[in-house]
């Protein structure tokens, strides 16, 4: 018997009606809990999740496009035919079976397709899988891994505006700088040493990578550097609201992360032996990322060591960008947003090709492929979220300059409106100046036109001032006019004279 391939020509109505209805239903559910989800948001004013919200998107709507632009293109690029011993390159199987049907036109020549229709269906579920589990990441990471982080550290900055700790951090208060917790937890033997510092460093991340000490003294040292001395600015809210912003950077798939995912796709050939090495990367790479974190705390420790040697109420550290690789305190966050991807990456291969050609397929013929990309995936994600994270989270705060997130979201939109009613009353100015006739100083100019929308002043002196409210200037209007009352006494008394 002969399977044939059968089309819409040859299925029921109420099939393709019934197919198309729950594909639409399941479309309209994710959007209304996407603009459920965008509503919430917009009511707790939590701007740059929002901001995320939009780029997962914009990230969906890219997919379809590709997705279409696969569907529409499988024919003609199935019809692109290349040589046989071109197209046995670089295959990820040494041994591949090649059941799927070569269109007719490359058979005739001898050749072979460059990506067959069956493969390029295959891409598509790779395309989704990987989207899925990079967005899957993202929120797992920064939504649950950073949660308790920031449970900790709210009961620590309430503890900060108790008399306990006003009364141990009281400025009037001198101890030498060996005496203070932060300096003999981060000022030993191995300190001044580079080959030391660096190895130890690496081993602190594993142990309480963020302690009690550390969060106090680098917000201490953030809020001296920005505020003035004693200031009750809540450090951990401007933390959150950081990361909520580096979140909508991280969770977004840019044009150079595409460009590592193809590089990604092609490095799994065979001939690279790819599972000995490329799951290694992204570990590699967090523990360098938070080594370095570490070490930068100590040196901000070595150079206030260095500045003084007595402490007055707090130890006091100097946020500054010299600090970070290249001056450039982003640059971590490029680095945290391309390991992220990357373990995405490992763990969406892993899941697709599983799911597409079994378990034990050409790809994972080796156990020790499966258990080097699962035991790495998962280790990565772990030590991503509840130990590189939160380091990141602190200690990139200490650069020279504030970010923009230092202001809570209502005072950004009261100062956006100021700024948009002081543009408005210096052009509603410069209009009315460029109007004005100009007057005589023995004659009453009144202006009766309402555009400054502002209630004029009036002193009680001889000349009458009318100052309108200009937010950005305190230039004012004086018309000069002569009193009736004033004018009949003068005559009075130059006629008693």
């Amino acid at each position: 018997m002969t399977s044939s391939v059968i089309t819409l020509e040859s299925t029921p109505t109420w099939a393709v009606a019934a197919v198309v209805f729950f594909l639409i239903s399941i479309s309209i559910c994710i959007e209304h809990l996407l603009h459920l989800l965008a509503k919430y948001f917009n009511k707790n004013r939590r701007k740059y999740l929002i901001q995320a919200l939009d780029k997962i998107k914009s990230e969906l709507l890219q997919l379809g496009f590709i997705s279409l632009l696969l569907t529409v293109g499988e024919k003609p690029i199935a019809n692109i035919c290349i040589p046989k011993s071109i197209g046995e390159t670089f295959l990820p199987c040494s041994d591949p079976s090649n059941d799927s049907p070569e269109e007719a036109k490359c058979e005739e020549q001898g050749m072979v397709s460059l990506l067959s229709r069956q493969g390029m269906k295959e891409l598509q579920y790779l395309i989704f899988v990987l989207a899925f589990f990079h967005s899957l990441s993202c929120i797992l990471t920064f939504g649950l891994g950073m949660a308790k982080q920031m449970r900790k550290w709210k009961s620590w900055e309430a503890e900060t505006r108790t008399l306990e700790y006003q009364f141990s951090n009281d400025p009037r208060r001198f101890l030498l700088i060996h005496q203070t917790t932060f300096a003999r937890r981060h000022l030993r033997f191995w300190s001044e040493h580079r080959f030391l510092r660096w190895p130890a460093c690496f081993l602190r991340q594993f142990y309480a990578s963020v302690s009690k000490v550390d969060y106090f003294t680098l917000r201490h040292g953030f809020i001296t550097a920005h505020f003035s001395e004693g200031s009750t600015f809540d450090f951990q809210k401007y933390i959150k609201r950081t990361l909520e912003k580096d979140f909508g950077v991280v969770v977004g798939i840019s044009l150079w992360v595409w460009i590592l995912s193809m590089l990604f796709i092609f490095l799994n050939a065979h001939d690279f032996y790819n599972y000995l090495w490329l799951p290694f990367i992204p570990l590699l790479m967090l523990l360098l990322v938070g080594t370095q974190l570490q070490g930068i705390i100590s040196r901000m420790c070595l150079e206030s060591q260095e500045k003084s040697q007595v402490v007055r109420g707090t130890f006091l550290v100097r946020p500054s960008d010299h600090f970070f690789w290249f001056g450039w305190p982003k640059l971590l966050l490029h680095l945290m947003h391309f390991i992220l991807f990357q373990n995405s990456f490992q763990l969406a291969f892993f899941t697709w090709t599983w799911y597409k050609f079994g378990f034990r397929s050409c790809f994972h013929r080796k156990t020790e492929d499966i258990v080097i990309r699962l035991a790495m995936g998962v280790l990565v994600q772990v030590l991503y979220g509840y130990v590189t994270l939160p380091l990141y989270a602190l200690v990139t705060q200490m650069g020279t300059s504030m970010k923009k997130v230092i202001f809570p979201e209502k005072v950004v939109e009261g100062l956006k409106r100021w700024r948009a009613n002081a543009r408005r009353n210096i052009a509603l100015k410069n209009n009315y100046t460029s109007a004005r006739p100009s007057l005589d100083n023995n004659t009453t100019s009144i202006n009766t036109s309402p555009s400054f929308g502002a209630s004029p002043s009036f002193n009680l002196n001889t000349t009458h001032c009318v100052k309108f409210d200009q937010p950005s200037s305190s230039e004012y209007l004086a018309v000069g006019v002569k009193d009736e009352g004033e004018a009949n006494s003068t005559n009075r008394e130059t006629k008693d004279s």
